[in-house]
């Protein structure tokens, strides 16, 4: 059964999920040859250390800059997979609905400085707190970092998992 689960799972983001695979497996061409990999769960991580750049999902293609902290880490692995997990459900309209916005709340001038300004939190974004609760659900793992445990939520505190 775990097979014909995996299975399905790259059936659906390789037909239904194509094109934000497509461009995260031309990333991950381009990028392969120099940088370091990994696999989490059911997607390929690649770091990628870079100047004012966090993480990146891509259907099953995930790109995270490793010179964080170890904690910023383990949960943004966490996180990015839960934008693959949107991916799996929304296919085709994954860039509109999660891309997009995802892209403008974190690097528009104007909404970096309301969060700074406002004291709110980046996962405050429907898509961000989303993508926070069902990266844990699916990774089946709990989050570390302060920010997570106090304002991962869309905003809001996140609840251990249950054992």
């Amino acid at each position: 059964m775990f097979c014909i689960k995996k299975l399905l799972f790259y059936l659906i983001q390789f037909t239904w999920g194509l094109p934000q695979n497509l461009a995260g497996l031309i990333g991950y061409l381009i990028l392969a040859p120099k940088h370091k990999h990994e696999r989490f769960h059911n997607a390929i991580i690649t770091y990628v250390e870079k100047k004012n750049f966090g993480g990146v999902s891509l259907g099953i293609f995930i790109f995270i800059n490793p010179g964080k902290r170890e904690d910023w880490l383990h949960d943004t692995r966490i996180h990015e997979y839960g934008h693959t997990i949107q991916s799996l459900l929304l296919g085709p309209l994954y860039f509109f609905v999660i891309g997009i916005p995802s892209g403008i709340w974190c690097n528009f001038p104007a909404f970096v400085k309301y969060r700074k300004e406002k004291n709110v939190s980046y996962y405050w974004l429907y898509c961000e707190g989303w993508a926070n609760l069902w990266g844990r659900r699916w990774a089946k793992e709990d989050f570390v970092s302060e920010e997570m445990l106090t304002r991962g939520n869309f905003g809001k505190p996140l609840k251990k998992l249950s054992a």
